[in-house]
């Protein structure tokens, strides 16, 4: 909505509940998110929009006085400190109490069972070509199930990981073979909110997870140098050794294909290798455990598309750093340099719409008669070795 179309509502008060939002009727303010565009993008409250250029707008006094704003961010404390500031010049606002953490709690509704059976149609139905299918796919391309196999289905309580929990139980209807899951969640130390929607989410779309805790933010968060690289590698490592102590022997992941070609070119943009996440890997700790990335072939956009078809709201991975933990991943690469590389691979493809396949392919394609060197178990070989 234009912000000229907004009248004022005159807040009397620096804070409002979600409650009082709910009574307001939206042509009498703007919501707006002020966290960051990866955060926005992992889920927002339904409606509200981002100021571009903020910051900037906030400083130099240019932000529209007009309309009466409502702010957020995760949990209700930055948008608070902004309240303050903006208020004091003069502007109408107000934060929303307890932030996007608060909102998703409300969200939820008693009608579990009934939500439960409209996730599960929707794979079955409208998302089955987008996402059963190539979950199957890449199952049987890559033989990353057999039969006996007990999976430890990690679960860190985002979009990927849940959605990759329902696909599991769906395969499981199939029957093809038998194979046993765990749907294991560890708590590195997340904040009770967190908890919560994690739980709360499992429950209501009818995953029985198994959680528990570790002090890995606790750990890391006295750590200077690579402290994202460092957790994701302490996390890989509790996994492991919980889902050996539970009979598993093999643990899945839910990175998926724009994971894959964004991870190909970032090797080769900031790491000056060619190299990519492969479907599967042997455990080169833990004897006998192997790694499966069942949604290798799943787009990111139909995992969204998923997620908000079905009013769906899941967490990002809140740890002591940020608010949102936007700064890592759990693959331990740093956020920003994965969005550059997303901006790069959306501008490359405006011009060439298969890009993205290309950049899949290509570690797919590689021609040893013309590549000057590579690298086999931690050894370099040449072309002039047979040249």
């Amino acid at each position: 909505m234009d912000s000229t179309e907004i009248k004022t509502k005159k807040f009397t008060k620096e804070e409002i509940t979600i409650e009082e939002l709910a009574d307001l009727h939206p042509s009498e303010y703007l919501l707006v998110e002020i966290r960051d565009d990866i955060s926005y993008k992992y889920g927002s409250i339904s409606g509200a929009i981002q100021i571009e250029g903020l910051e900037e707008k906030v400083v130099n006094g240019t932000l529209d006085k007009k309309p009466s704003y409502v702010f957020f961010c995760m949990h209700g404390v930055q948008s608070r400190d902004l309240v303050e500031r903006l208020r004091e010049e003069g502007y109408d606002c107000v934060s929303l109490r307890g932030g996007y953490g608060e909102w998703i709690l409300s969200s939820f509704k008693d009608d579990y069972s009934e939500r439960q059976k409209d996730v599960e149609i929707s794979i079955r139905k409208k998302f089955h070509r987008q996402i059963f299918t190539p979950f199957a796919k890449a199952i049987n391309a890559y033989e990353l199930l057999e039969p006996g196999d007990r999976v430890a289905v990690c679960i860190s309580g985002g979009k990927d990981s849940m959605l990759m929990a329902k696909l599991f139980q769906e395969l499981a209807r199939h029957r093809k073979f038998e194979f046993e899951t765990v749907f294991l969640v560890m708590d590195p130390g997340y904040s009770e909110l967190n908890h919560r929607v994690i739980e709360t989410n499992a429950k209501m779309l009818g995953v029985p997870v198994t959680i528990f805790e570790s002090d890995i933010f606790d750990v890391v968060d006295n750590i200077e140098k690579s402290p994202c690289y460092l957790c994701a590698r302490m996390r890989r490592g509790h996994l492991y050794s919980r889902a050996k102590e539970l009979g598993c022997n093999k643990i899945a992941l839910g990175h998926h294909y724009d994971d894959v070609i964004e991870t190909i070119l970032m090797g080769m943009l900031y790491g000056g290798q060619v190299q990519t996440m492969m479907p599967k890997l042997h455990s080169t700790n833990f004897e006998g455990m192997e790694l499966i990335r069942p949604m290798y072939l799943i787009r990111e956009d139909d995992i969204i598309h998923w997620r908000d078809y079905n009013h769906l709201h899941f967490i990002q991975c809140a740890c002591h750093f940020t608010d949102t933990c936007s700064s890592c991943r759990d693959d331990g690469v740093s956020v920003s340099k994965r969005m550059e590389t997303k901006k790069i691979i959306a501008e490359l493809k405006k011009t060439n719409p298969f890009i993205e396949s290309n950049i899949f392919h290509s570690v797919e394609n590689v021609n040893l008669d013309t590549v000057i060197a590579y690298k086999k178990d931690g050894i370099v070989h040449r072309f002039t070795e047979g040249y």
